[in-house]
C-alpha cells in the first residue's frame, strides 16, 4: 500500500543518510591511518637522513655527498630515491623504511636497482651499492638483504643529541 510505501521511502532515506556519515568516518579514519604511515616513514627519513649527514661513512667507506628525496624522470621511467650516498668512486641508494618488508627488499633490488643506471648515467663509473634502512626489520628479512649484497642500516643505542635553549 502507499502507507507502507512510504514508510520503507523513509526508512531507506534514514539508512542512506546513515551510510553516508559511515563513509564520511572511513573516508577520515583511512585518511589519519595513512597520515600516520606516512608520519612515521618521515621520521625514520630524518633519523637515517641526520645520522648519515653526521656521519656519512657505510661499510668503512665514507661518502662526500648525501641527497635526500632525490626524484628523476627520463627513458620512459620515473622513481624517487630515499637517500643517495655519493663520493669518488661509489654511489649507495639507500631504501628508507619504518618497518622494512620482503617487498620493499624485492622493490629495491628489482625497480630501483635497475632503473637507477638509466635515470643516472653519470654515475655509470661508479661501483653501485644498496641499502635497506630500517627501524624495524625482521631478521630473515635482513639475513635475505645481507645475502643478496645489501648493506642493512639499523638504529642503535647512543644516539640522543642535545640542543641547549
Amino acid at each position: 500500500t502507499d502507507a507502507q510505501l512510504a514508510k520503507t521511502d523513509a526508512q531507506l532515506a534514514k539508512t542512506d543518510a546513515q551510510l553516508a556519515k559511515t563513509d564520511a568516518k572511513l573516508n577520515r579514519l583511512a585518511e589519519m591511518y595513512g597520515g600516520v604511515g606516512n608520519n612515521q616513514g618521515a621520521v625514520a627519513e630524518e633519523f637515517y637522513h641526520n645520522s648519515l649527514k653526521a656521519n656519512p661513512v657505510l661499510d668503512g667507506e665514507r661518502f662526500d655527498f648525501l641527497q635526500r628525496n632525490t626524484e628523476r624522470s627520463g627513458n620512459g621511467l620515473a622513481n624517487e630515491f630515499d637517500l643517495l650516498l655519493v663520493n669518488g668512486r661509489t654511489v649507495c641508494v639507500v631504501e628508507v623504511k619504518y618497518k622494512a618488508h620482503e617487498n620493499d627488499l624485492t622493490n629495491l633490488l628489482a625497480v630501483k636497482a635497475v632503473n637507477f643506471p638509466r635515470l643516472f648515467p653519470e654515475y655509470a663509473g661508479h661501483e653501485q651499492r644498496f641499502a635497506l634502512a630500517a627501524f624495524h626489520i625482521h631478521d630473515r628479512l635482513r639475513q635475505a638483504a645481507l645475502k643478496r649484497g645489501v648493506t642493512v642500516l639499523q638504529r642503535k643505542g647512543d644516539v640522543i643529541e642535545s640542543t641547549a635553549a
